[in-house]
């Protein structure tokens, strides 16, 4: 849904236009039940031929932000029989309570930059407010740069491709005429007002109608969702002591490998590069549990699909489903990397994402009757998630600082004590691993295996074992 100011300068609504989450939106919503808040962010490290300016970062940001209308939304939950929550502009919206500046924690390390990261992305967000929080951070001592800006949007404001269509409007030389409503000069927003009750019913009767012209759609398209979700094959995941209720705390390692030499080696075999992930993820979790006693002979990683089409990559929300991959830990490289690309390739269908209409409803009912989280800390369906989101292809500025890196945040949540996430930036793909330190206090020796593992199949060759 395009994203353009309602109300004309003198604040007077649109009476036939409410901004409803999506289905996939609600799912998150709903999904956010555990000690950790569910959260996404990314830490974007700046430099320049000399330090940039915070001041001139901030002022920058603080316009380029503030306009992009979602930002000044807050998610207004309507009554019973009213439908589906909805976005609100915010009357008193003040982007100081979301914008901040901080030196860098001592030792000044991007260590501990990524530290604050992490406080910041485990950290409630208030559902008063618009969904976010941005954290501008200086004097860091690391040659990625001695600036960096952290932000952190509830997941229900966006998914990972939602994420990249905000970083986008940040950066130097954005269009400024698109659906995020940058158009709108900061001086010139004003907020509409609230839908009133007979509005919001009509509106929901409106989009009940339309759900139920939607079903023979969406029936035809269950066999590509159950194909998606692998068709059930395999039954259960292995058990392994990774798989445990999470807790609140969360820690985070990165690894940085070479793009262009991640995707020829996975072409090499047919692969593609998040097949290349998932054999180089899973190798390491293997590892880590062969160091505990455990021998499992296949992991399970989830690994979310896009349903978004190209006329919908700049939009917030999400439009997601999810893809269960059975991962053999036995064999080379080059047979594993063989054996994964053919069961991707299996489950992927012509419209992505498909599976989002079996789980959305079932997950939604779950928490409608207050066992979801209860559903969630005990599953055995999945070991572990891994997210793979193609960044910007070119280097990028903001305010006339380069983009030296970006590093993308998630928070894992029910019983999955690892989760992964990699995003591509011009020439170099980041893999953060976040854990709960608490059920998996390995992350160093977990970032090590990992970089070892790309070290084996991009200069190492697919033949090492």
């Amino acid at each position: 849904m395009a994203e353009s100011d309602t109300c004309d300068p003198g604040g007077v609504a649109d009476p036939s236009r409410i901004e409803r989450i999506g289905p996939g939106d609600l799912t998150e919503l709903v999904s956010d039940v555990g000690p950790a808040p569910l959260h996404v962010g990314a830490v974007i490290f700046l430099a320049g031929g000399v330090e940039p300016d915070p001041v001139a970062l901030q002022a920058a940001l603080t316009e380029r932000l503030t306009g992009i209308r979602r930002l000044r939304q807050c998610l207004s939950e309507p009554a019973l029989g009213l439908g589906r929550p909805y976005w609100l502009d915010d009357e008193h919206f003040d982007v100081d309570a979301h914008l901040s500046q901080v030196r860098c924690p001592v030792p000044g390390s991007r260590d501990a930059a990524m530290a604050l990261a992490v406080d910041a992305l485990t950290r409630p967000l208030p559902r008063s407010r618009p969904l976010w929080r941005a954290i501008l951070v200086t004097d860091i001592a690391d040659p990625h740069g001695n600036t960096a800006l952290v932000m952190v949007m509830h997941h229900v404001l966006a998914d990972g491709i939602g994420g990249l269509a905000v970083l986008a409007h940040l950066v130097d030389g954005a269009d400024v005429s698109d659906e995020l409503g940058r158009s709108i000069p900061p001086d010139r927003h004003r907020a509409c007002p609230k839908p009133r009750t007979r509005e919001l019913l009509a509106d929901n009767v409106i989009e009940r109608l339309r759900s139920l012209r939607r079903v023979p759609q969406s029936v035809a398209g269950l066999p590509a969702a159950w194909a998606e979700l692998g068709r059930g094959t395999g039954g259960r995941a292995p058990r392994c002591s990774f798989n445990a209720p999470t807790g609140v705390r969360r820690a985070v390692g990165t690894v940085e490998v070479d793009l262009d030499a991640t995707r020829v080696e996975g072409r090499r075999w047919g692969a593609t590069v998040n097949d290349v992930l998932l054999v180089a993820t899973s190798s390491a979790l293997a590892g880590i549990l062969r160091t505990r006693g455990e021998s499992p002979s296949e992991l399970v990683i989830s690994v979310p699909v896009s349903a978004r089409g190209a006329n919908t990559d700049g939009e917030l929300g999400n439009q997601v489903g999810v893809m269960p991959v059975r991962v053999p830990l036995a064999g080379t490289p080059a047979q594993r990397l063989v054996s994964v690309s053919r069961s991707t390739r299996a489950q992927k269908s012509n419209v992505r994402g498909r599976s989002a209409a079996l789980l959305g409803p079932l997950f939604r009912a779950l928490a409608a009757i207050r066992i979801f989280r209860w559903f969630v800390d005990r599953q055995h369906l999945v070991n572990s998630f891994l997210s793979n989101l193609p960044g910007p292809s070119s280097p990028l500025r903001v305010a006339g600082a380069r983009v030296t890196a970006i590093v993308p945040l998630i928070v894992n949540t029910g019983n999955v004590g690892v989760a992964f996430v990699a995003l591509s930036y011009a020439d170099t793909l980041t893999v953060t691993i976040i854990v709960d330190p608490d059920l998996v206090p390995e992350v160093r020796e977990l970032t090590e295996a990992l970089h070892e593992q790309f070290q084996a199949i991009t200069v190492g060759g697919t033949s090492a074992q």
